[in-house]
């Protein structure tokens, strides 16, 4: 696209623009941190005592993208003053492609009896994370506006308020959400950038703090003396089983599980389209609250995810869950990686500095969100497996909540799943409760 500007624009182009190089580079940095990682001495070893590799496969990138040599999307400036955006496309990619893929090969051996028996912690866990968006909207808005009344003030559509709407759609169940929120409360759309920024940069930080989070959580039970019986027990049970019908696979069995990996990845967006198609008609036929409540239903990503997933759970019932023996979850977590890598790629840390009072806002919001959840945590005694996939399933959604769960073991990746694509069912009614609160928040 281009576009003929009156006014300085500045040129973003970073260093490495073609997305087969970057491709090349972002595999480079996995190899190289899950090379060090893998060192049982030294000085690496230390440091990964206490950084967890997920959390490294998620900066190094940030870091290449904070200094100018990769980006996410990007402004080029001719001689002659025009200006043309464009964007990666490895992300899409990643989450399109390689996220089916690995959800489809990390339930292939799932013992869904054994994830109902995590019991209800979860579920209460993911409400404690809502409830934690939902409040932390408004008390943001209040301690801001205490401070600085014009970082959350604007009148009509130039109205903070209604911006915010858009991050708390985001933020409990995703992008279908937010663009619902976007339509009802009719923000700026001018403006709109910078909620998207907020977004970006509030929900990667947080997400990089879970991922920390996961380096410690042995010690983050013990403090909350939490039960994770359940958890440990289906993770020996599938190790057990993992153990027992390990060998050395054969090409065949290699082929097989690529077969079965993205012809599932082919039929979830064949069939996810055809949903989205169908339904899309239904809920335009909708109106007010009602359609936008809905409106995630005509999303094709909600479909792809769901039934990627599904696909997964019914062949879990299949001679084909001895498939993860010939290293089906191993293939899963190195589509899982580079899913992690690519978001990573999007996080630029120079943008922190940029517009600091919408910044704090977020960062106020989600401060609120974590507080509510670890004092759920501690109250019902929930692991912080619970309490880390609770978080992003509410504020990752389904590109995120796996990734974590899958971290902890990848038979609890559905886990994330399941409470993500909740996360869309009820997005748009929480996040509408929070856009009321918020503005009263703003008039008081």
């Amino acid at each position: 696209m281009t576009l003929f500007i009156t006014e300085v624009v500045k040129d973003t182009t970073p260093l490495i623009t073609n997305d087969k190089i970057v491709f090349g580079l972002l595999m480079l940095c996995l190899g190289f941190v899950f090379y060090t990682s893998s060192k049982k001495s030294g000085p690496w070893a230390k440091f990964y005592k206490y950084i967890p590799a997920l959390f490294m496969a998620y900066f190094v990138p940030a870091i290449l993208t904070t200094t100018g040599i990769i980006a996410p999307e990007w402004t080029s400036v001719a001689a002659d003053g025009t200006a043309t955006e464009a964007s990666s496309g490895l992300y899409h990619m990643a989450s399109r492609y390689l996220l089916p893929a690995a959800l489809v090969l990390m339930t292939l051996s799932l013992d869904l009896k054994g994830v109902f028996n995590l019991g209800p912690k979860a579920l209460w866990m993911f409400l404690a994370g809502t409830a934690g968006i939902i409040l932390g909207g408004p008390l943001a808005v209040l301690i801001v506006g205490s401070i600085s009344p014009e970082t959350v003030g604007g009148e009509g559509a130039d109205a903070v308020w209604r911006g915010l709407s858009t991050l708390a759609g985001s933020w409990i169940g995703g992008g279908a959400n937010q663009s619902a929120m976007l339509e009802i409360y009719g923000y700026n759309q001018k403006l709109y950038g910078q909620m998207v920024f907020v977004d970006i940069l509030v929900a990667n930080v947080w997400m990089a703090i879970i991922l920390i989070g996961i380096g410690k959580s042995a010690r983050i039970d013990r403090w909350l003396k939490a039960d994770n019986t359940a958890i440990e027990s289906l993770k020996q049970k599938m190790t057990a089983f993992t153990e027992k019908v390990s060998h050395n696979p054969s090409l065949s069995e290699l082929m097989v599980l690529g077969a079965l990996a993205f012809g599932a990845v082919g039929a979830s967006h064949w069939l996810g389209d055809i949903m989205a198609a169908a339904l899309s008609g239904w809920v335009d036929g909708l109106s007010g609250l009602t359609k936008n409540v809905f409106s995630f239903l005509g999303s094709s990503f909600f479909w792809m995810v769901t039934i990627a997933t599904l696909i997964g759970v019914l062949l879990s019932y299949t001679k084909a869950r001895n498939l993860e023996g010939a290293g089906a979850s191993k293939m899963g977590s190195v589509f899982i990686y580079i899913l992690v890598a690519t978001i990573g790629m999007k996080m630029d840390l120079r943008l922190i500095f940029n517009n600091p009072g919408l910044i704090v806002v977020g960062f106020v919001w989600m401060a609120v969100h974590a507080g509510i959840l670890i004092g759920m945590a501690k109250l019902i005694r929930a692991p912080y497996f619970f309490l880390a996939v609770g978080s992003q399933a509410n504020v990752g959604g389904a590109a995120s909540a796996p990734i974590v769960a899958s971290a902890f073991h990848s038979s609890l990746t559905t886990v994330g799943v399941l409470l993500a694509v909740f996360g869309y069912a009820i997005g748009t009614l929480g996040a509408v409760a929070c856009t009321f609160l918020m503005q009263l928040a703003a008039a008081s």
